[in-house]
């Protein structure tokens, strides 16, 4: 049986962790095996799949409280209850340079990168069945009692959002194009521009046979199992329209995009969980 991480050891990984998502939210190179075998000199005996699944361990952390997590450390939610979380916030707590560089990171403005096929970014979609559990997420705060809903304000990023719509509308468009119906992606239209939020989608596009699809693009510079929001707008109109309504969700926009399509209203393809109320007296 596996000796069980020490208060130490976690510090240690934890602060390691942090030192590779601020150099990917820099843009700057490093490597995660130079990484791995950097600390096993410092640890107990510990495997690099020991490393890795701790690593994923707080990805999946720092999912449950709404933060962004390293691209390519996929959530994995059997993790130490008290010691890896407070471990979590302990380093933010200690560290508000890197709250700032959050902050500043889900607020910056966004480009719509090029890519050489835009039809190889199709990726599936999470597995709901093994995904880390996300109906916890935003229930604590961040570190000194302070919450940052980095998530929202990721969503309220126009400049983003604008920029993931015009990379679905490029998509589409190549996608009708590839099955021979280049009249039908000349008719793509960008709703959002036109209506803003009111119309319950983003882009108006068409199935190869001509079919409506009504497209909501949610973009997000991180991996593919961060949450994001809807509206109740989005939520009606996806129920209405279940056959042709199309959630495309863009993720890793930041330098190599790629998206997940599903087919139906939100609330048949996604776990929803209400998080705003209206109050009156």
């Amino acid at each position: 049986m596996a000796q069980a991480w020490s208060e130490r050891e976690v510090e240690i990984i934890v602060a390691d962790y942090f030192a590779m998502l601020e150099a990917e939210i820099r843009q700057q190179r490093y490597n995660k095996t130079e990484h791995r075998r950097g600390l096993r000199e410092q640890l107990a005996d510990r495997t690099d799949g020991s490393v890795e699944r701790k690593h994923q361990n707080i990805s999946a952390i720092m999912l449950k409280l709404g933060i962004p997590y390293i691209n390519g450390y996929k959530p994995l939610r059997n993790y130490q209850r008290t010691v890896l979380p407070d471990a979590v916030l302990s380093y933010l707590t200690g560290h508000p340079e890197m709250t700032r560089l959050l902050e500043t990171d889900v607020t910056a403005n966004a480009d719509t990168p090029s890519v050489d096929d835009i039809l190889s970014t199709i990726d599936a979609p999470p597995d709901r069945r093994d995904a880390s559990s996300t109906a916890e997420v935003n229930e604590r705060p961040a570190a000194g009692g302070v919450y940052i809903d980095y998530i929202q304000r990721e969503a309220r990023n126009q400049k983003l959002g604008y920029a993931g719509e015009l990379f679905v509308i490029n998509f589409e468009k190549a996608r009708l194009i590839r099955a021979g119906r280049a009249s039908l992606a000349d008719r793509i239209e960008h709703t959002a521009r036109e209506a803003g939020d009111a119309a319950g989608y983003d882009i108006h596009s068409y199935d190869e046979v001509g079919t409506d699809r009504f497209i909501e693009a949610k973009t997000t510079r991180y991996g593919k199992e961060m949450p994001f929001y809807v509206t109740r707008n989005e939520l009606n109109f996806s129920n209405s329209h279940q056959d042709k309504y199309w959630l495309y969700r863009v993720f890793r926009f930041r330098d190599s995009p790629r998206l997940y399509v599903a087919n139906g209203s939100l609330e048949s393809q996604f776990t929803l969980r209400p998080i705003v109320y209206l109050a009156s007296a």
